[in-house]
């Protein structure tokens, strides 16, 4: 249902100086940021949520990057572990393109100044994390990649004169001519004030992130709310996989919205995870134990806290003392809340962290709309199947950024013209309201109640009326495009009447050898779906 269909109409005027930037990128992630370096010298214009460089989950991430670059390893092997955590649906093109794409892109980091962790001799270091064959895990300080990694990347944006960086602008809506998305309307002052205003511009590519933070509990920043994916999916894109939301096992149960995030880092060294009553349950569920693929690891932690058992990990003999030099970020968020990790266990929930579904692209991370591209989390391009492997998604960010630049570098050089639009612009807008945060807290509650880990009919068809009716109050253009995703996801699971990976529905437990398959759909098809299924 397009929740913004119905609001008023502004009519906003187009600023030409992004016009004359060949192309805007909505999103200053990991994604966004690599894609216009690789642009470079083609001028480029950033529209970031937040301040540059702190906002999105890139800054946040610190498993590091999986790519094959130890002794012993191979692509092959890295795909062989991708596909076998994707729970049957992987795109084995697309995922061996990004495994053998990946040591290029490690020394592409390497030369903008990103200092990965090597031993003495100047080798990379590599770690293992859950259900990777090999260490292949490459670290900045342990637990520090991704601000390491992003921190290197802003440093050289700052230094590159063709890449302009406008901050604290949220997108609200792509602006389409003759079929071809041709640029954006977005909201100054981090989305909260003044009027929604055009910036055109001869490509646009979306990278705005992934939408952990539709649910309650979560390890994603508030700007990781699906917008991106909502703005494609007005335009008539077509999106994949949207029942499949990875749910990190390790977030710190200490009551931080977002929930710190305990990286997998930490089971790979040793830390085991216990409940309430001292005891080590996953060697019971899983031949991996704590090293199983996260789905698997999540619902046990569900299971066991369903049960009224809190559960804790526990690095006390594995890192001990070793604790603040090896994980200095972890040790930070517990020091802020009263816990010694390296005497106690660390109380640990479950948390909305990655999703693998998001606006379909092809290897060169052109979408189904002509003019509009996507990569990042945003993007779908089947590399994760129904369940990402750790470290995964930095390694897809950077990989299918540099698709998207060259691709982008190739029309640029065919001469592809701009396609002009007229001097001002009707689109659909509302402006943020006081009901903002109390609506978006009651969508939150609802992903988390009802399309979380566990899922059901009643659950799914419960959360759908939900998100009808708050659409009903006629919210803000920000809140209807929160409003739209989460409905989708929840209708894409719904749909999908087996469990397979991240999706787990109690009513039908058991994959089903004729549903491995992705899933593709848009946003009309989606909407009659829902409406058949309450009849």
């Amino acid at each position: 249902m397009a929740y913004g269909s119905e609001t008023v109409t502004l009519r906003a005027s187009i600023r030409r100086r992004a016009a004359a930037r060949g192309t805007l990128i909505v999103g200053g992630g990991l994604a966004g940021v690599f894609c216009a370096l690789k642009l470079a010298p083609q001028p480029v214009t950033i529209l970031t949520a937040g301040p540059f460089g702190e906002g999105g989950s890139s800054v946040w991430a610190q498993g590091g990057m999986a790519a094959a670059v130890a002794t012993g390893d191979t692509p092959e092997k890295h795909l062989a572990d991708t596909i076998a955590a994707g729970a049957g649906i992987v795109d084995v093109a697309m995922a061996s393109l990004m495994t053998h794409a990946a040591r290029a892109r490690i020394e592409d980091l390497l030369s903008y100044g990103v200092p990965f962790d090597r031993a003495i001799d100047g080798r990379l270091l590599t770690g293992r994390e859950a259900a990777h064959s090999e260490r292949r895990i490459v670290h900045v300080q342990g637990d520090t990649a991704g601000k390491a990694i992003m921190a290197a990347l802003v440093e050289r944006v700052r230094a590159t004169p063709s890449i302009q960086v406008i901050e604290n602008v949220v997108a609200e809506d792509l602006i389409l001519s003759d079929g071809r998305v041709v640029g954006v309307m977005a909201r100054g002052q981090g989305g909260r004030a003044g009027d929604a205003v055009g910036f055109t511009a001869r490509n646009v590519v979306l990278a705005s992130g992934g939408s952990g933070h539709l649910y309650a509990v979560t390890t994603n920043p508030p700007e990781s709310s699906g917008n991106g994916i909502a703005l494609a999916a007005r335009a008539g894109a077509v999106l994949a996989d949207l029942e499949f939301v990875q749910f990190h096992p390790t977030a710190l149960d200490v009551g931080r919205d977002p929930a710190p995030l305990a990286t997998e880092a930490l089971r790979g060294e040793g830390a085991t995870l216990i409940n309430s009553l001292g005891e080590r349950f996953m060697t019971k569920i899983d031949p991996l134990g704590e090293l199983a693929a996260r789905d698997i690891v999540a619902r046990a932690i569900h299971a066991e806290r369903a049960a009224g058992r809190k559960v804790f990990l526990d690095a006390r003999t594995a890192i001990g003392a070793a604790f603040s030099r090896k994980f200095p970020t972890v040790y930070a968020f517990c020091r802020e809340a009263g816990i010694d990790p390296a005497v106690e266990p660390i109380p640990m929930a479950p948390a909305a962290h990655y999703h693998m579904g998001g606006v379909f692209t092809d290897a060169h991370g052109r979408t189904t709309v002509p003019g509009l591209w996507a990569c990042g989390e945003v993007a779908s391009t089947g590399v994760h199947g129904g369940n990402r492997l750790a470290s995964n998604s930095l390694l897809e960010a950077v990989v299918f950024a540099t698709q998207v630049a060259n691709d982008i570098a190739g029309e640029m050089d065919g001469g592809a013209g701009f396609v002009e639009t007229d001097s001002s612009v009707s689109v659909a807008a509302r402006a943020p309201t006081a009901a903002d945060d109390s609506l978006t807290s009651l969508i939150r509650q609802t992903m988390a109640r009802d399309v979380g880990v566990v899922r059901d009919h009643d659950g799914l068809a419960r959360a759908i009326a939900t998100f009808d009716r708050l659409a009903a109050q006629r919210p803000s253009t920000q809140v209807a495009n929160r409003l739209t995703v989460a409905r989708m996801i929840a209708v894409a699971a719904l749909d999908r009447t087996e469990s397979r990976g991240g999706h787990y529905r109690s009513d039908y437990p058991e994959p089903v050898s004729l549903k491995a398959r992705r899933s593709f759909t848009r946003l009309d098809q989606a909407d009659a779906y829902a409406v058949a299924a309450a009849e």
